[in-house]
């Protein structure tokens, strides 16, 4: 019996942690924002009310950092801008304890919603003030909700020049705010508008029957059965063969932050669904597959050598 979480293993989970040495290192990340920075509640939390708001992103942060010291897990931490500037202690700390900090903008809006300038601004700002705290380059970045899209492919550019050396904000999937359906499931490199170049280490997807389904945490993770989570998750990395992404975020694990009831049905499903089980299954998730940071992960394996230039993947939206 696993003696945090009481949960005694079937025989199925007994092969999964056997072959645990086997596993490839797969990439675990966590996007550094507080419950009421989340897409799914914006039409009924504004920006300005931010401040005002009760936050618990210190506290959960903390709880995630406990979970992967015990398992001598490193991870990266996609930090949010709003968030390192009220709590840079927390950055440090977590850079002190060896993982990565990458950046994950400033506002956490979405991108295609923003003009050219105003990303350039927050994203100079996100990343010097991140710089400043740990004392270290910043050379990673994802998007608030994977939103570099076709719509918004300009911003790889932007990134380029300021000294982004990969991303991980696509999502090869169909999905109402974000998504590039038809780009790649591996991990590759951009070639930007401007001549520059990015790697990429896109979102995990596994192919079932002929159908794409999204198989690399947050909501995903916390929606469907812990066991076909699993299954998706080792589908999609050929048969155990090849780095995935994982992803989540500190508010998953907080059954007890504060609901809004005044919003959509479907977001509160997308937000509040499972929230008391999550905990639980990140470490039978730990248990089950190796994890490193995005850079260690990316680094262990052999990527494909094609590149795959912007104007491109428009074609694959």
């Amino acid at each position: 019996m696993n003696r945090h979480t009481g949960h005694q293993p079937d025989g199925n989970e007994q092969v999964f942690s056997a072959s645990r040495a086997e596993s490839p290192l797969h990439a675990m990340s966590i996007d550094v924002e507080d419950y009421f920075h989340v897409a799914a509640l914006s039409g009924v939390i504004r920006p300005n009310q931010w401040a005002s708001l009760p936050s618990r992103v210190e506290q959960n942060t903390e709880r995630l950092l406990e979970l992967f010291d015990r398992h001598d897990v490193r991870a990266t931490f996609f930090v949010l801008g709003w968030v390192a500037d009220r709590y840079p202690d927390l950055i440090r700390k977590l850079a002190d304890h060896g993982h990565e900090i990458a950046s994950h903008g400033y506002s956490h809006q979405l991108i295609y919603n923003q003009t050219p300038e105003v990303f350039r601004e927050e994203t100079i700002r996100s990343k010097g003030l991140l710089e400043d705290i740990i004392q270290k380059p910043v050379t990673g970045y994802r998007a608030a909700s994977y939103s570099i899209t076709k719509d918004s492919l300009w911003a790889l550019d932007i990134l380029a020049e300021l000294g982004f050396e990969w991303d991980s904000s696509i999502f090869p999937i169909r999905h109402d705010r974000y998504g590039i359906p038809d780009s790649p499931r591996a991990p590759y490199t951009i070639e930007t508008a401007q001549g520059r170049e990015l790697r990429e280490f896109p979102l995990t997807t596994a192919k079932l029957l002929g159908v794409t389904l999204p198989a690399a945490g947050g909501g995903y993770f916390r929606q469907f059965p812990y066991p076909l989570f699993r299954y998706l998750f080792r589908r999609a990395s050929e048969g155990g063969t090849r780095p995935q992404m994982f992803y989540l975020h500190p508010w998953e694990i907080d059954p007890d932050q504060p609901r809004y009831n005044n919003a959509s049905w479907f977001s509160r499903f997308r937000h509040y669904t499972n929230l008391d089980q999550c905990y639980g299954r990140l470490e039978r998730l730990l248990t089950d597959f190796r994890f490193g940071t995005v850079s260690e992960s990316y680094n262990s394996w052999e990527p494909d050598k094609t590149i795959l230039r912007a104007n491109e993947m428009i074609r694959l939206a």
